[in-house]
């Protein structure tokens, strides 16, 4: 049976969302403050985290920079009514792997669960040329082992998210990707979450990846997607 930790301080919508996920089969743990909710987080070994962002005492995001920053690779779904971009970029940049905003279907949080823990740590990375522990395109390497990048020598720091995006770009070099394409499998997200914030995080891989050479490798088909090829 499938474990979640949920981090919720509403009782009403912490009754209906664990009803919910009971009725399909699974465990559910509650935690009613972000500091409950991240002790518990840390002391047990959840398969998915629904974390809000409002709580008293430590908010969603600090909880969620302390999960990641002791290791932990558990799938969080943030869960809030902060809906902009810039709001969703902030979640997924404190190591959330998905973002929900409030008010949503019973149906499509479920829908997000399933996802969320079937796609686990599974970013399409099954066509990585004959060597599995690397892709290389051009200059730049990709190791799979120690999760590092390198371009020309240079090491190039990336956030979990900024990784899974490289990762699934490379394992598919020279093949054109829609934005829905990068959602589901970086992101496991099978509904349109925002596609903005591929357009914010393929920006940010453009700053780190691309900005220093002449020879680019991220390149945009207006209205269609991403392809990561030699200039």
């Amino acid at each position: 049976m499938n474990t979640i930790l949920l981090v919720e301080d509403e009782a009403h919508v912490a009754s209906l969302i664990i009803r919910s996920l009971s009725e399909e089969g699974y465990e559910v743990s509650l935690a009613p403050d972000g500091s409950t909710g991240l002790d518990m987080a840390l002391q047990n070994n959840f398969d998915l985290i629904l974390l809000d962002i409002m709580l008293p005492g430590i908010n969603g995001l600090e909880v969620c920079r302390k999960i990641r920053a002791s290791g932990s690779t558990v799938p969080i779904l943030m869960l809030t009514a902060l809906g902009t971009t810039q709001n969703i970029v902030t979640g997924l940049d404190s190591g959330a792997d998905d973002y929900l905003v409030k008010p949503y279907k019973l149906a499509e949080l479920l829908a997000r669960v399933r996802s969320m823990i079937r796609r686990n740590n599974n970013t399409g990375v099954n066509n990585a040329d004959n060597n599995p522990e690397q892709i290389q395109i051009a200059d730049l390497v990709l190791n799979l082992k120690d999760k590092t990048a390198v371009r020309a020598g240079q090491k190039i720091e990336l956030t979990a998210t900024e990784y899974r995006l490289l990762k699934y770009l490379m394992a598919n070099k020279r093949r054109l990707v829609s934005r829905m394409d990068i959602l589901e499998n970086v992101w496991g997200v099978d509904f349109n979450m925002n596609t903005k914030v591929v357009d914010v995080y393929v920006n940010y891989l453009r700053k780190k990846i691309d900005k220093d050479f002449d020879n680019k490798l991220i390149h945009t088909s207006i209205g269609m997607g991403y392809i990561l090829k030699e200039s």
